[in-house]
């Protein structure tokens, strides 16, 4: 019987050689486009690349395996979804969430956080991406531009939806760390408004970026600082103050959802990341503070 295997390392006949030959010289390198390392694309994630907001879909994977319960998930969350609905965004509320923001690692691992990170993106983050502007951050990849993604998103997970999609890397919020252990406390402020426009800054200063060549892509006039910090804005899915501050500038508007109005999936398109993170992490110090009969 004719072998139709052969052990790793055994010499390739002539017509195998030939066959090798003919298929090398018949190949087609695709071209390449320059790199263009003085611009570069930023993302927003809630909304904008994903529907909904990540740090919800995480916390969700997490209660499904066992971390917390999706009533308290949901309890808080409306909460929280309320007050974004009617804009108040005051200083009292994000100081509550900064203080609270990402509590609920408190005590894990950061290799266990990505690694669950990436599990729960697989499971039920992939099919949320945007397919127009995934399209737009390929556009910018294709064109030799490195893009970031700029989210209030903890910035393991924001770096494993990066990843995910081939992009370069991306800023969020950071969490504070002992010995590869989360503290349950940030490093500085939640990567929210401002704080957004001055990461860019600072990556722009270490990465030699021109600003003025540079892209930002936001559905939400809470970005308006990242927005107006670029030479090129794009409102994506925008909410209806955006929208307007969009028109008046004459920016470009991206709109991905069906009827050009957001479709509400749950909770997480009415509820914006930062939020979110506070009232997940009020929602699992609630818990324990049941359990422990405090």
């Amino acid at each position: 019987m004719r072998r139709l295997l052969r052990r790793r390392g055994e010499t390739a006949t002539v017509g195998e050689q030939a066959a090798g030959e003919v298929a090398a010289a018949a190949a087609v390198a695709m071209p390449m486009a320059e790199p263009d390392p003085v611009a570069a694309a930023f993302f927003d994630v809630d909304n904008t690349m994903m529907r909904g907001a990540s740090i919800y879909h995480f916390a969700r994977g997490l209660a499904s395996r066992g971390l917390f319960t999706s009533k308290d998930l949901f309890r808080f969350a409306l909460g929280q979804a309320v007050f974004r609905v009617r804009g108040d965004e005051n200083p009292d509320h994000i100081a509550e969430a900064r203080e609270t923001a990402l509590a609920f690692v408190a005590g894990s691992k950061v290799e266990e956080i990505i690694r669950l990170g990436e599990e729960i993106y697989d499971e039920v983050m992939a099919d949320r991406i945007w397919a127009g502007t995934r399209a737009i951050a390929q556009a910018h990849l294709d064109a030799g531009q490195r893009v970031w993604l700029v989210t209030a998103t903890p910035v393991e997970l924001a770096r494993v939806i990066a990843q995910r999609l081939g992009l370069t890397g991306a800023l969020g919020t950071v969490a504070e760390t002992e010995n590869g252990v989360y503290t349950g406390r940030l490093v500085g402020d939640l990567l929210h408004g401002p704080a957004k426009a001055e990461a860019v800054r600072a990556l722009a200063r270490r990465e030699g970026l021109d600003l003025t060549r540079c892209s930002a892509y936001s559905d939400s006039a809470n970005d308006l600082p990242l927005l107006s910090l670029v030479g090129h804005a794009t409102a994506v899915n925008p909410d209806a103050e955006l929208r307007d501050f969009a028109r008046e500038n004459n920016w470009e508007i991206k709109d991905f959802r069906t009827g050009r109005k957001a479709t509400l999936i749950g909770l997480p398109i009415a509820a914006g990341a930062g939020a979110l993170a506070g009232s997940i992490a009020a929602a699992i110090a609630l818990r324990r503070h049941y359990r422990s009969g405090g």
